[in-house]
């Protein structure tokens, strides 16, 4: 498509955007009487205006029916959870019986190490990114201290090049082999949210498992936002978070994936509770735990009804439009964006260096950018004028036109307020 940067244009592409409608399902944040220009859906998305509703449904329940409500709520609480592995099953590409939804994104992924990271005196180290999600840095160290080792030895990061501002698979690919029989388990971020690089998650498991390890992915950065085929890569397992692009509120839950050929298995370490047990048994209150036969066997307390209720509504919409949609409009809208800085860049003579990688296949919604030559001064401008975005240091923004409630007119507007913030700052 060849891009405008003008107004016009980007009205034109909302005119014949199918997917501008749910635009007016999301509440906006207003600043000076107007909506926002919200590119920070990768931090926080947008609450629905079905998610209320949702929430309200249980409280009245609640209030209506008291306990009875586990059985006889319209969304009976008891099985509430369920509600979500057809449906998210759609948006990470797995079995309904493959996904799960309980506790937060890291409490999960300690949870899960518990069955995908079995050290031994032999094999025992963890490959990583460098400079992971710092809550990542902190769990995996955390793991490896709890089984006797230290981080310095069993924990390899995975470097760029120098100079370089993204990972190379060969690389990746290239430190597994070399760690060879001595890697017990590969953890990754699907898409590094500092740069908004996506892995080959595919080739990277695929490695994984040629040397015998177990491999694992942190979703944060991908659920909601790119392709995902977690169970044709044969992922053993992932988890993330439901607050970013998922739009189920403040650090709410998180969503498993744990491959099929681990149910129905007693033997596997898991920390058990009663939620996992057999739900045709749950109540019978025997002793002995017998795991559902699916993802649910990780679960260990009951649902949260009321924080997933926001996530629920958010996960209809998502059924409903589709990632093959979502990702179509992304693509677009991202390459738009990419379009407006360079524009922008030559009419204010300013270096943005986007350090997010060009091919669509390797990034997502997530445009990081160097502002070269300009100080934190311009991001102030720019929150104050109602442009919600995030600072990186030292001088890095991080721009994510999420599609569901972002417009082409948004990346326009953008555009023409950066470029007034550079000539007046």
């Amino acid at each position: 498509m060849q891009f405008k940067n003008s107004r016009e244009f980007a009205q034109n592409l909302d005119k014949k955007d199918p997917l501008n409608r749910y635009r007016d399902e999301f509440i906006f944040p207003k600043v000076n009487g107007k909506k926002v220009i919200y590119f920070v859906g990768n931090s926080l998305g947008l609450q629905p205006k079905t998610a209320r509703k949702y929430v309200l449904e249980i409280m009245d329940d609640w209030a209506n029916l008291g306990v009875e409500g586990h059985f006889y709520a319209e969304k009976s609480w008891w099985d509430y959870h369920e509600r979500f592995s057809g449906k998210l099953a759609k948006v990470v590409g797995a079995k309904p019986s493959e996904v799960t939804v309980m506790n937060t994104l890291t409490v999960n992924l300690h949870l899960l190490m518990v069955s995908f990271y079995r050290p031994t005196a032999k094999r025992f180290k963890i490959i990583c990114e460098e400079k992971a999600f710092p809550s990542d840095q902190y769990m995996i160290s955390s793991q490896v201290r709890f089984h006797g080792y230290d981080p310095e030895d069993a924990i390899v990061q995975i470097k760029k090049r120098d100079g370089e501002h993204n990972f190379r698979t060969e690389d990746i690919i290239s430190k597994i082999n070399e760690v060879g029989e001595e890697c017990a388990l590969v953890l990754i971020g699907g898409v590094n949210y500092y740069t908004g690089q996506v892995f080959d998650m595919e080739a990277i498991t695929r490695a994984g498992h040629e040397v015998g390890a177990f491999v694992g992915w942190d979703l944060a950065h991908a659920a909601g936002n790119i392709d995902l085929k977690l169970h044709e890569w044969k992922v053993d397992f992932a988890a993330w978070c439901s607050y970013k692009y998922m739009n189920s509120g403040p650090g709410n839950a998180s969503g498993c994936f744990i491959n099929e050929k681990y149910h129905n298995k007693k033997d596997i370490p898991r920390f058990e509770g009663w939620w996992g047990h057999s739900k045709d048994r749950r109540f019978l209150m025997e002793p002995e735990f017998q795991p559902e036969p699916n993802a649910h066997a990780w679960q260990i307390s009951n649902a949260p009804v009321l924080a997933l209720a926001p996530y629920l509504a958010s996960l209809e919409m998502f059924d409903e439009v589709g990632m093959e949609a979502i990702i179509k409009k992304r693509n677009t809208m991202v390459s738009f964006l990419e379009f407006v800085l360079h524009e922008i860049g030559k009419e204010v003579d300013s270096n943005f260096e986007i350090i997010t990688p060009k091919d669509q296949d390797q990034r997502g919604t997530q445009l990081s950018v160097f502002l070269h030559g300009e100080g934190k001064e311009v991001f102030k401008y720019l929150m104050e004028k109602g442009v919600y975005l995030d600072w990186r240091e030292p001088n890095v923004i991080r721009l994510a036109p999420v599609p569901l409630y972002c417009s082409y007119e948004d990346v326009y507007e953008f555009g023409q307020i950066l470029k007034e913030a550079i000539l007046k700052t």
